[in-house]
């Protein structure tokens, strides 16, 4: 190591090690407001260079109480899981590393390293052998991966090359769905379809797309480029559409079905809950993510395609002064980006770190954990469970010392969990426009221990705020 790299690099390194030491001493959500931040960080630039260990020193410091404590274990917000040890160590050395992972000519043992775990996540997801797959920045770009190669698939069998002759004039293409994350429709956007291009269907009341309204739909739209987009996991409810049934009602129309597994895929892995996903490969593409319930760091997410010359087609470029390869795979060619991170290293010291039933353990753990959680905070008064998990998401909305409930008191509530600092949740509005506490169980530190805990400070929290007066109730902030 050069010498001026060290007094930087082992400053970090105390600093990352003393964090992680303190991490359940720590509040788990942020307590630094946004002045106090903005006038420490938005200084004015420096004319002069400084020293690199007085900028690390520095950044320490001034980000104090602005981080979300994520690594928690009672961290359940927005479906966000922690890193294993040995994908953190994996991410330093990455960033040493230093390496652009788009070619295998850059680099030879990122390239490699992206098959193994397309390989060994291929097997765990049960995909057929053929599925070609990518390494991206999470659930977005899978779906937008996946979906430009759905485009490309559908419009050439109506005779339309995008990758020749661009979207204007071509076929469009209608996607049809129940329930659906926000990312989907940033993808359409991002792809040329356009918000229109979006029809909801019918579901039914746990959420799940009605077969008799998707076969409605495609009856209707017979011989037009249709994407089925299907739910592996509903960000509330964790619900799942029922692939067996569906899927093929798409295939016999001809469209492309798409599953959106950012966290449900993972059921998989798990005896107990399998069946979940029972059908999900006969799909044409699948979308999940590494840094929810795989505890990768951020940003990690993997997009399967069954097509893969339809996947390369949309994706790969060349030009004479990228040096690809015939027989290694250039990551590029799967991927929308040149330039990139060698995000395989933490994934594949996450993959070796847990095995097999490492995989299993973690996600039923989680999902008993879940459950507990919830049963234990339908026990405390004022609190009303509005959805149970199904796998790691559950739903609870709380009512005020009068008994009745308001979006207002819920978010207040919310709030004063995070204050009080033993637990962080977020809040979310349910599919009939309820104000509800989302529960999400994802972190692979997540014990019974800390169910109890969080259950404490939970009544702590709610005790509190049913004896002050209406006026001392704590601020909305959510």
């Amino acid at each position: 190591m050069r010498k001026n790299f060290q007094p930087a690099l082992v400053a970090a390194m105390d600093y990352a090690l003393e964090y992680l030491r303190t991490v359940d001493e720590r509040p788990v959500g942020p307590t630094a407001s946004l002045e106090t931040l903005r006038l420490r960080l938005c200084k004015e630039w420096n004319e002069n260079p400084m020293h690199a260990e007085v900028v690390v020193n520095d950044l320490v410091r001034d980000i104090e109480g602005g981080l979300s404590n994520s690594v928690n274990a009672r961290f359940y917000a927005w479906v966000i899981g922690g890193s294993l040890p040995s994908a953190l160590a994996a991410d330093w050395l990455t960033s040493t590393w230093d390496q652009n992972a788009g070619l295998y000519s850059v680099s030879p043992a990122s390239a490699i390293v992206e098959e193994a775990v397309g390989a060994w996540l291929k097997d765990l997801f049960r995909l057929p052998a053929l599925t070609s797959f990518a390494l991206v920045t999470g659930c977005q770009m899978a779906h937008t991966t996946c979906l430009a190669a759905a485009r490309t698939w559908l419009l050439k069998r109506h005779g339309w090359d995008v990758e020749q002759q661009g979207m204007t004039g071509s076929p469009q293409i209608r996607v049809f769905c129940g329930m659906r994350h926000g990312a989907i429709d940033r993808t359409v956007r991002l792809l040329g379809f356009g918000d229109r291009s979006i029809t909801k269907l019918r579901v039914d009341a746990a959420g799940a797309l009605e077969p008799g309204a998707l076969e409605v739909a495609l009856r209707h739209s017979e011989d037009k480029p249709v994407i089925v987009l299907l739910q592996a996991g509903d960000v509330n409810t964790g619900g799942f559409d029922n692939f067996e049934v569906l899927i093929p009602i798409a295939r016999k129309y001809g469209a492309w079905v798409h599953v959106d597994g950012a966290f449900g895929m993972w059921a998989a892995a798990s005896p107990r809950f399998e069946q979940l996903v029972r059908g999900v490969e006969q799909a044409h593409s699948w979308a999940t993510d590494g840094h929810k319930w795989l505890n990768v760091p951020y940003d990690c997410g993997y997009a399967f395609v069954v097509e893969p010359d339809a996947h390369r087609a949309s994706m790969s470029y060349h030009a004479s002064y990228l040096t690809q390869e015939d027989v290694a795979r250039d990551p590029m060619d799967w991927n929308p980006e040149f330039s990139r991170r060698a995000r395989g290293f933490a994934s594949y010291a996450a993959l070796r770190e847990l095995g097999r039933t490492g995989v299993r353990e973690l996600v039923e753990r989680c999902c008993d954990c879940a459950a507990q959680l919830v049963a234990a905070l339908d026990e405390l008064e004022g609190v009303e469970v509005l959805s149970s998990p199904i796998i790691n998401q559950g739903l609870v909305t709380f009512s005020d010392p009068t008994g009745a409930t308001s979006d207002r008191w819920n978010d207040e509530v919310i709030a004063a969990i995070a204050a009080e600092g033993t637990s962080f949740f977020s809040g979310t509005t349910t599919a009939n426009g309820r104000r509800a506490m989302r529960i999400s169980v994802s972190n692979w530190q997540t014990s019974y221990e800390d169910v109890i805990k969080t259950v404490a400070g939970v009544k702590r929290v709610l005790k509190s705020m049913r004896d002050r007066k209406p006026s001392q109730t704590v601020k909305q902030t959510c």
